[in-house]
């Protein structure tokens, strides 16, 4: 959605947050911390991500993700390529044992599971901001105000007495909407949400086909709810792999090497 935003709104590129996606953030952890951690060098570090995003193709080979010519990112794969790949290696999927990520790159929370449904990134967000403004434990921290599959939602959140107004939209066309409203004065909001594909990334263009039955997106959505109410640690901000990160390499958040890795840019790409 950012390509859209960058050819179609240029007049509001100062609404989008700075950080960069999650593929892009861990590419360029990969390849600096990690690495030096490794004794590797960047330039023999190959990193590939597994996505249900076609449009991460091109987003790993934007200029401002390379150093030096080298990508923090090599390469992208999609979750029905990778699926391919696994048939065609007669690899017997099901038959595998299940095993944890590699440590420290491979922990995450449920905050981070949700992120792949309409509405995830800003229950995520919830979660974490309610605790750091308030001072307070979360103690329910499923945000139910936030979920559904309606194409634009809006719901207002109160923060220990402070009404905090969010929007999230699915889909180019209710994201057109609800920028429009924004640009037009129409409705004031303090965050938003916005994902290109159907139900967000589980309806991705490189997902297995859901041919646009909600059911399918609904059941996808449900499972990474229920991932995510497994999980030990609910909130992006409890991850003890990310303190060290910051308390080993980038020092505190928006610290320069902070900005430099995990935040980028964007352009003015419109035709007129």
């Amino acid at each position: 959605w950012v390509n859209f935003f960058e050819h179609h709104f240029p007049d509001m590129l100062d609404i989008p947050s700075t950080a960069r996606s999650p593929q892009q953030m861990f590419g360029s952890i990969a390849k600096t911390f990690w690495a030096k951690k490794m004794g590797i060098p960047r330039e023999k570090l190959v990193v590939v991500s597994i996505m249900p995003c076609l449009a991460k193709k091109y987003e790993c080979d934007r200029e401002e993700f390379k150093t030096d010519g080298n990508p923090d990112v090599d390469y992208s794969i999609s979750t029905r390529e990778l699926a391919r790949l696994i048939r065609r290696a007669n690899i017997g999927f099901t038959l595998l044992t299940d095993k944890e990520f590699d440590l420290p790159m491979g922990a995450s929370t449920g905050a981070g599971v949700i992120f792949g449904t309409t509405g995830g990134v800003m229950e995520a967000v919830l979660r974490s901001v309610y605790e750091i403004y308030t001072g307070r434990t979360l103690d329910n921290v499923n945000f139910e105000q936030v979920r559904g599959l309606a194409g634009v939602r809006r719901a207002t959140i109160d923060l220990d007495g402070f009404e905090l107004k969010v929007g999230i939209a699915h889909g180019l066309g209710n994201a057109r909407h609800l920028l429009e409203d924004i640009r037009n004065g129409h409705n004031e909001y303090h965050v938003i949400e916005i994902m290109a594909c159907p139900g967000g990334c589980i309806g991705g263009g490189g997902q297995p086909l859901h041919h646009g039955n909600s059911d399918v997106l609904y059941a996808r959505a449900n499972a990474l709810y229920r991932e995510d109410a497994n999980k030990p640690l609910r909130k992006s901000h409890e991850n003890p792999y990310i303190k060290t990160l910051y308390e080993e390499y980038l020092g505190k958040p928006l610290s320069e090497t902070a900005e430099h890795l995990l935040h980028t840019h964007y352009f003015n790409k419109s035709m007129d």
